[in-house]
């Protein structure tokens, strides 16, 4: 649904976007990060049409942002970071604005709007005025203005800034239900929020790419081996030895002691998986087992991973 192909980005001398390529799916929700200055606000408002491209070539549903500027638009509902909200509207009268600039049917534009302020659950608040709402009723009527027209591609830039655990989730949800039924490109710098709806996620840092896949194979690959955290309810003083006998494991690392359990990091060969073997181990010699897990990355561990590996980390872009 969106393809970017070597796309540069000058201001005056400074590139800002340094001929990046990525692509989002149908029905994908895909996380955009980097720290500030990396150029993701560029990236973001040469898919919305708000600027123009040095050179590169973008195309959003179909349709080539320079050459079909209104049909790619029409494609599009767009969150910005601050929403373009009016003020002294009520709800209604706003969505009813928003519905007029869209093109949607005079017939159809009060179900249309309805339909759309279910979705994000505010009706309760259609007759107020915008200025009494909440943060998160606002933002909520910010996602409200980007879903009508029913455009297939959704771009949300900071969807939760500002807003409060409860209103996180509640936004979350909101988004997760989309899942599917609209390609969603999400800028964030939550990234307990990325983890929780991104099926894959795109990390730029000074106006280049430096990762792109899904967070846990991310995880995997910036792992480095194989590598196991298991638990034991055993005050066993031999455990360690018995992990280290275990063929295609290369090192073991006690993590904690805790009363009467031990846990270790179990690293193996790449080829190797020795659960089985460390279960049989177990059973051998009356071990139980309470704990067996990969020592998955958090998004933020991935993230910092990324972006201070990168070797032009203290150059800045727009």
């Amino acid at each position: 649904m969106i393809e970017v192909s070597k796309l540069v980005k000058y201001y005056g001398e400074k590139k800002a976007v340094n001929s990046i390529s990525f692509h989002v799916n149908q029905g994908e929700i895909l996380g955009f990060l980097g720290p500030n200055g990396a150029g993701k606000s560029t990236v973001m408002n040469i898919l919305t049409g708000y600027l123009s491209a040095t050179s590169g070539r973008v195309s959003v549903g179909g349709y080539d942002i320079l050459e079909k500027p209104l049909d790619a638009k029409k494609c599009i509902g767009y969150l910005p970071e601050l929403p373009p909200l009016f003020l002294d509207m009520t709800v209604s009268e706003y969505l009813d604005f928003i519905c007029r600039i869209k093109g949607v049917e005079p017939k159809s534009r009060k179900k249309h709007a309805a339909n759309v302020m279910s979705m994000v659950n505010i009706l309760n608040v259609n007759n107020r005025m915008i200025k009494n709402l909440s943060k998160g009723y606002r933002q909520r009527v910010g996602i409200a203005q980007a879903l009508i027209g029913d455009p297939p591609i959704i771009i949300l830039d900071e969807p939760t800034i500002g807003l409060d655990p409860r209103q996180i989730i509640e936004i979350r949800t909101l988004i997760n239900s989309l899942r599917g039924k609209r390609t969603i490109l999400i800028s964030t710098h939550i990234l307990t929020e990325v983890q929780a709806m991104c099926d894959r996620v795109v990390i730029i840092n000074n106006g280049k790419i430096v990762a792109e896949d899904t967070p846990v194979n991310l995880s995997k690959r910036l792992n480095g081996p194989h590598k196991i955290v298991v638990g034991f309810q055993s005050d066993n003083p031999d455990i360690y030895s018995f992990l280290q006998n275990i063929p295609g494991i290369n090192s073991v690392f006690p993590v904690r002691n805790v009363e009467q359990e031990q846990y270790f990091e179990v690293v193996a060969d790449e080829q190797s998986d020795p659960r089985v073997a460390i279960f049989e181990m177990a059973c051998q010699f009356a071990l139980p087992i309470i704990e067996c897990r990969s020592p998955e990355l958090s998004m933020e561990d991935i993230y910092l991973k990324v972006v201070d590996s990168d070797p032009v980390k203290g150059r800045q872009s727009k």
